[in-house]
């Protein structure tokens, strides 16, 4: 936990300290550092996709009890929302949070539900980013199952970073599909049931396919659109302009 000095650190140097602190060290230890760090005020942000059952594997083994916070956007999968649950059963999580976007703001901007078609970064805005900050509150780090491997702005992935005022963990930031593929084996965890179907990343259905470049596992998600992510790990300044 916290003592006087490292409450009192600026951002910037206890990012600095945490990554030299965990440089080399492992999924869990990175997980257990942030809770000795943030206690309390520390949650997971999950999307319970492909590779989703790691990080909570991982999260289970050191604190079942830690808050789970998962964006409904009322577009996902029913295979997603049933994988959810079995997880949640599986590894005896107690607090998965499901959060969804205000139902006002959905009529307001895509009455008919079609926004995704004309303005994806306007749909994810008010289904996913939107309802994440409210739904932080009180928490003062967020850990994400981001990973380098994915590419994109990802490449350069810390696994402490500093973020329009909080602290982001990336425990998985240097694992690559091996990795993960190994720890599902080893842990025995449930696959998502459209993974076998040829989907390695999942999100929302309207925005989704199977792979168009199999080397890039992301490459089914937003395709024949200049988008790479929902939004949610993007700083205000960098967000495309929506409503």
């Amino acid at each position: 936990m916290e003592t006087l000095d490292t409450a009192l650190e600026a951002p910037e140097a206890k990012v600095a300290r945490l990554n030299a602190e965990m440089r080399g060290g492992s999924a869990q230890d990175i997980i257990r550092t942030a809770l000795r760090e943030f206690g309390p005020k520390l949650t997971y942000v999950s999307s319970f996709g492909a590779e989703s059952a790691a990080m909570l594997g991982l999260i289970a083994d050191v604190d079942p009890s830690l808050p789970v916070i998962f964006i409904d956007t009322g577009m996902h999968f029913q295979q997603t929302l049933q994988y959810r649950d079995a997880l949640r059963d599986f590894l005896g999580l107690s607090d998965i949070r499901t959060v969804v976007p205000d139902a006002g703001e959905v009529k307001a901007v895509d009455p008919r539900y079609i926004l995704h078609k004309s303005d994806p970064d306007a749909c994810c805005e008010v289904r996913k980013v939107r309802p994440l900050e409210p739904a932080l509150r009180g928490f003062d780090a967020w850990i994400t199952g981001r990973k380098r491997f994915h590419g994109g702005g990802r490449l350069a992935l810390p696994v402490f970073e500093f973020s329009e005022g909080r602290y982001k963990v990336n425990p998985l930031a240097g694992w690559g599909p091996e990795e993960v593929a190994v720890y599902f084996e080893a842990r025995r965890l449930p696959v998502h049931p459209l993974v076998a179907e040829g989907y390695p990343s999942i999100g929302c259905w309207p925005c989704t396919v199977r792979p168009v470049d199999p080397s890039d596992v992301r490459s089914g998600r937003w395709v024949g659109r200049d988008k790479s992510e929902c939004g949610l790990h993007l700083e205000r300044k960098d967000r495309p302009r929506v409503f």
